[in-house]
């Protein structure tokens, strides 16, 4: 491919640049998750019944005769303001940041084949597809596998961008030789966690668009037994009609329960592992890492549980879902830079390197 870099003062500002608007990214795309998780918690997905506008509007109708003429036209939805703003705070917040992704994009087709190339392409079509999730949110009535998809995609937007942070600052990591190889070691558990905390996730969102929250009202039992009845081949079912309006949940108390049965064990999966990765990081030579990684599950695990004991106030629901994003995007960093991290070479080594060149002089 053809080298279109000449200045190397242009092109570390092109990549300052793009550094900063991915920082910016990552930073809009975590209000544009906790908005959504907002949005969700609320009721409020529903709040606007057209897309991309609200009952026609570029905002939402606030005065008298703009809501009179709204639920004139949509009689099947009256217009309820508490829920309209929240939707179109979300869909304008998710639109800025559409906007940003095209403009890195654009960026990145200035200097081909330049650090992140791949990942800003990868991008772009998760945003894209993110627009439309958010749209058939709305025109399939919040429809279960819909909803948690749009969570998911956002979650994979946000993780993206801050890849494509860390690539961006390509910091050169050496570490000595014995941690660079107990690290190494690391690699699949890393990749195995990150793969266990992203199913987490999707187990949450399914939680929440089926209304399973509050399906078991107690801790650590259910219904006040370690296994109440519960029905996973309905709580599951994906195949579910797509038509009605699944505002607040179309299954049964069993559906639901087995629901939140599982994201509790999916939970403890996800602590054990965790807890095992900070316990060889630390032996590894890693003991910040350990120690943030416990911190954050501690955190998010306090907030489940606080979420069933004072059932579900929104402050710590939607902390919740930034706890998982934190959660997230701390292991994805961890296995980065265990990824890119290099081996330094120990002083023995240097030294003999050293001795064979001046051998060859000699």
């Amino acid at each position: 491919m053809e080298n279109l870099e000449l200045d190397p003062t242009e092109n570390n500002a092109h990549t300052d640049w793009r550094l900063r608007l991915a920082l910016i990214g990552s930073a809009l795309a975590v209000v544009v998750v906790v908005l959504g998780a907002f949005t969700r918690l609320t009721d409020a997905g529903l709040g606007c019944p057209d897309w991309p506008g609200c009952y026609g509007h570029l905002t939402w109708p606030s005065e008298s005769h703009e809501i009179a003429t709204a639920n004139a036209a949509f009689p099947h939805a009256p217009v309820a303001t508490d829920k309209t703003w929240p939707e179109m705070v979300h869909r304008y917040f998710a639109g800025s940041l559409l906007l940003l992704v095209g403009t890195l994009t654009v960026m990145a087709w200035r200097r081909r084949g330049h650090r992140a190339f791949k990942q800003t392409h990868i991008l772009l079509v998760l945003i894209v597809l993110q627009a439309a999730f958010g749209m058939w949110t709305v025109t399939l009535k919040l429809w279960p596998q819909v909803v948690t998809a749009h969570l998911l995609g956002g979650m994979a937007t946000l993780s993206v961008l801050w890849l494509i942070v860390e690539r961006l600052r390509n910091r050169g990591r050496f570490i000595p030789a014995h941690e660079f190889r107990m690290l190494q070691r690391l690699r699949p558990l890393a990749f195995v966690t990150v793969a266990a905390v992203g199913l987490q996730i999707a187990l949450g969102g399914w939680t929440s668009s089926n209304y399973a929250a509050l399906a078991c009202p107690d801790f650590p039992t259910c219904h006040n037994q370690w296994w109440p009845a519960a029905d996973f081949s309905q709580g599951f079912n994906v195949a579910q009609h797509i038509g009605p309006n699944y505002l607040g949940g179309a299954l049964e108390n069993e559906a639901r329960t087995a629901i939140h049965l599982t994201h509790r064990i999916g939970a403890m999966l996800v602590s054990l592992l965790v807890l095992m990765l900070a316990a060889l990081a630390w032996r590894a030579g890693s003991p910040r890492w350990a120690i943030g990684l416990v911190a954050v599950l501690g955190l998010q695990v306090l907030l489940g549980i606080a979420n069933v004991v004072f059932f579900l106030p929104l402050p710590i629901a939607v902390a919740h879902n930034a706890g998982a994003a934190l959660l997230l995007l701390g292991l994805l960093t961890f296995c980065y830079r265990i990824q890119t991290a290099q081996s330094k070479p120990s002083r023995s080594d240097r030294v003999d390197v050293e001795e064979s060149v001046l051998a060859g002089e000699l």
